[in-house]
C-alpha cells in the first residue's frame, strides 16, 4: 500500500470518527484515571509577568554564578556571551538598530519570564532540575551581568516581579493589526 493510499485511508477513518467525537466529546478508554490535585499541582508551575506562581525560594548573584558556571556555561559562555547556544547578555539599545541584539537584557519585558524558562526548560540536558533556590540564583546572576540587578543581588518571590526589565515597554499593539478582521466572513 502507498503513502497515498494510507493517508487517504486515515482520513477516510477520520471522517467516520468526527461524528461520533463530536456526539460523545469524552471518550472514555478503559485505562487510567482522572488526575488528583496533588498530581496537577506538581505540573501547574507557570509563572505569570506580576509573579503570580513563583515559587517560594530565594538565590543570590554569587550563587547564580557557580550554578551557572555548572550547568549552563557549556552552552551560553562563561558570562552569557560566546556560548554555542542563545547569548543572554548586552545588547541594550540595539533593538532599533539595524543589528538588534535580542539578549534577555535587551528583549525580554518582565524577568519573571527569565525564572519561568530556566524553572521548566533548563538546563538543556536535564530541564527542570535545578531547585528554586537555584533558579532564583541563575535569574540573579544574568540580570546582574545586564547591569538590571546588583551584583551582589538577592530575587525571591517578592523581588523577582518588581524587577523592571530595559524593554518592559518594547511590546506595543500594531496599529494596523485589526483582530476583528481575523474572523470576517464575506
Amino acid at each position: 500500500m502507498s503513502w497515498i493510499d494510507r493517508a487517504l485511508l486515515a482520513c477516510g477513518a477520520l471522517a467516520l470518527v468526527t461524528p461520533v467525537l463530536a456526539r460523545d466529546p469524552v471518550i472514555s478508554y478503559d485505562f487510567g484515571r482522572p488526575a488528583t490535585p496533588q498530581e496537577i499541582a506538581l505540573w501547574n508551575i507557570d509563572v505569570r509577568p506580576d509573579g503570580t506562581g513563583l515559587p517560594p525560594g530565594s538565590g543570590t548573584a554569587a550563587r547564580g554564578r557557580q550554578v551557572f558556571a555548572e550547568n549552563c556555561a557549556a552552552c551560553h559562555g562563561e558570562n552569557g556571551v560566546d556560548g554555542i547556544k542563545d547569548r543572554l547578555v548586552g545588547g541594550q539599545g540595539t533593538l532599533a538598530s539595524g543589528a538588534p541584539v535580542k539578549t534577555v537584557g535587551s528583549y525580554w519585558p518582565y524577568a519573571t519570564t527569565l525564572f519561568d524558562y530556566i524553572h521548566r526548560a533548563m538546563p538543556y540536558q536535564a530541564p527542570g532540575s535545578l531547585s528554586n533556590d537555584d533558579t532564583y540564583a541563575v535569574a540573579a546572576y544574568i540580570l546582574s551581568l545586564n547591569g538590571i540587578v546588583a551584583a551582589d543581588g538577592k530575587l525571591d518571590r517578592e523581588s523577582l516581579p518588581n524587577v523592571r526589565m530595559p524593554n518592559r515597554n518594547g511590546f506595543v499593539p500594531d496599529p494596523a493589526f485589526d483582530p476583528a478582521k481575523l474572523f470576517k466572513t464575506k
